[in-house]
């Protein structure tokens, strides 16, 4: 037995006992064996992770752009092939499976495509020209899928596939995330059975002590890599692992199974990246990294979409450089998934203990008079805002504006995600200028909708085409940043990050590629003038370059002049 092989078995008798697990064991080294088959011949492991400062990913629905008569996502392809090849290099596309309820992210059929947006075959098409990403929805799925129905009818197939409550078991420790019930009543085989739902009662969690469920999720990762997917999200995670009498939150189990997946990628497929998606405060966002190269390769940066935010809002950068500072140094086995806006809203949990309450409700109020809305949670203390929903262009730059002013301004935010270490995932609004779909959250009766806005692929283009419009201003100024990103070293997700404490109307820091490379990069979040005094060797030059538009940067005193949100990344003039 190889060494992964023996440290597959271990896990799984760690989680399953030793005679299940070896059983377990067994199952899983013929369906790796099978896949093996199927799969491309796995190069030589990547040394770190499989990335570059190429990377860049753009995030979106597969419906978010439509044209009549065609499928969701072949309009899709179409629109990334002529628009963003060489901007950015991989595109996430959120459950596109058949779905009963939030917008995807309750899945009915995991070996499908949502007939109305295409196939697989589009989506293998996708695959073919970009990095493709895509989101294993793991711990829970439909009330109305299969597996559900089979459990209900009494499928002994399917008996341990979800989790019944027994009455009197006590789970009060357990985390809530939402304020609605923890269980739902359900009839299973004929009798009113209560069913472990953490989020809404159309989404029954899946029992994951069940080996029965692992190898069903081994397949279904496997399944997704054969077509295609090469980056795959962990939806959700910290929630999987149920145990009565404790938070259900990063149980030691729920890190052993990622353990797994990471073994089993790195046996079929090691160019596939692992991602975690568990909003949580730092350190227990970060303990996902494992042992260093044993769990996520990526995971998300949830404080920085609201400490930027509040950076532009307020004209104060302290706050977010000061959380900035306390990252860990970049290494070639791990690093972030940067990201400012999703297809959820700004969560303002993650930026307490940068910010203060009130600090928090007062851009929570701002965003208000932006046309966004919020969504507050309850607590001993009162309702407190946990979720920004609105647009991030619209949160960020007022509307009382000029449109270049509020490009500039938009941008500038944009700069902070696109300069810090890691791989940037960009939101198809943001990349596309968009703002609040005020139409679609009343017509669905849900805050996040004001982000999710359906777009028509012709109106959509001739905005585009406009270089005058907020839509062409915002488009032309990602997609220079995203070049000038990709041609540099220093933007390795590797590569050194030092963040610098140049007064707080400035977001500034140093990356530094493992061969020397270097580049000074600067947000003004001011909408004035302002005088940097610049670091290091920086402040000795005559002349800088920003290597965004190629223009040459005067230095007087060791001081430069920034424009209001000016934008720029400094190398030194050969």
């Amino acid at each position: 037995m190889t060494s992964k092989t023996n440290s597959i078995q271990a896990k799984l008798e760690r989680l399953y006992g030793e005679e299940h697990g070896t059983q377990t064991a067994k199952k899983l080294q013929r369906l790796m064996a099978q896949w093996k088959e199927k799969l491309p011949s796995p190069s030589a492991p990547p040394r770190g992770i499989p990335a570059s400062q190429r990377d860049a990913v753009m995030i979106c629905y597969g419906d978010n752009i439509r044209e009549p008569g065609r499928a969701a996502l072949d309009t899709l392809r179409r629109f990334a092939e002529k628009r963003l090849k060489g901007i950015v290099s991989g595109i996430h596309i959120l459950p596109f499976s058949p779905y009963s309820s939030d917008d995807g992210f309750s899945v009915i059929d995991y070996r499908q495509v949502k007939p109305e947006w295409g196939s697989w075959e589009h989506i293998r098409a996708i695959a073919g020209e970009f990095r493709f990403m895509a989101d294993l929805v793991l711990n829970h799925c439909s009330a109305k899928s299969e597996w559900f129905r089979c459990f209900q009818a009494g499928d002994e197939a399917y008996a341990d596939y979800f989790i019944t409550v027994e009455p009197g078991t006590d789970l009060s420790k357990v985390f809530r995330p939402r304020t609605l019930p923890l269980t739902h009543e359900f009839e299973v085989k004929g009798k009113k059975k209560q069913i472990w739902t953490t989020f809404s009662q159309d989404q029954v969690d899946l029992n994951f002590a069940s080996p029965n469920v692992f190898l069903e999720f081994a397949d279904i990762l496997l399944f997704y890599v054969s077509q295609g997917v090469r980056m795959l999200r962990l939806d959700a995670v910290g929630f999987l692992w149920k145990e009565a009498g404790t938070s259900c939150m990063h149980h030691p189990n729920t890190h052993e199974v990622i353990k797994l997946f990471r073994l089993i990628l790195e046996e079929c497929a090691p160019e596939v990246i692992l991602i975690t998606e568990t909003n949580v405060p730092h350190k227990e966002n970060i303990s996902y990294f494992g042992g260093g190269s044993d769990e996520a390769h990526l995971v998300y940066q949830f404080p920085l979409p609201p400490l930027t935010l509040y950076a532009y809002l307020n004209e104060d950068a302290s706050p977010l450089t000061a959380w900035a500072e306390g990252l860990p140094t970049p290494c070639a086995d791990n690093s972030f998934f940067n990201f400012l806006a999703s297809h959820d809203g700004i969560g303002v949990l993650p930026a307490r203990g940068w910010l203060s309450e009130e600090q928090i409700s007062t851009m929570a109020e701002e965003v208000k008079r932006r046309g966004g809305r919020v969504s507050y949670k309850s607590t001993p203390d009162g309702d407190i805002p946990y979720e920004l929903n609105v647009n991030y262009c619209d949160a960020v730059s007022e509307s009382s504006l000029g449109e270049a002013e509020r490009a500039a301004k938009f941008l500038s935010s944009q700069a902070v995600l696109l300069c810090m270490a890691g791989i940037p995932g960009i939101y198809i609004h943001s990349l596309l200028g968009s703002g609040n779909w005020i139409e679609g959250m009343e017509l669905t009766g849900t805050n996040r909708s004001i982000n999710r806005e359906k777009l028509n692929l012709t109106e959509l283009n001739a905005q585009l085409d406009n270089e005058e419009s907020l839509r062409g201003r915002i488009f032309g100024g990602y997609a220079r940043m995203l070049k000038a990103r990709g041609a540099h070293a220093a933007f390795h997700p590797a590569a050194n990050q030092e963040v610098l404490r140049l007064g707080k109307g400035v977001f500034g820091l140093i990356r530094t590629a493992s061969q020397g490379e270097a580049l000074l990069c600067l947000q003004s979040v001011l909408p004035s003038v302002q005088t940097i005094k610049l670091p290091g060797k920086w402040s000795s030059q005559k002349m800088l370059k920003n290597i965004i538009n190629g223009a040459q940067v005067p230095v007087s005193g060791g001081e430069i002049a920034m424009q209001p949100w000016e934008v720029l990344w400094l190398e030194v003039l050969e």
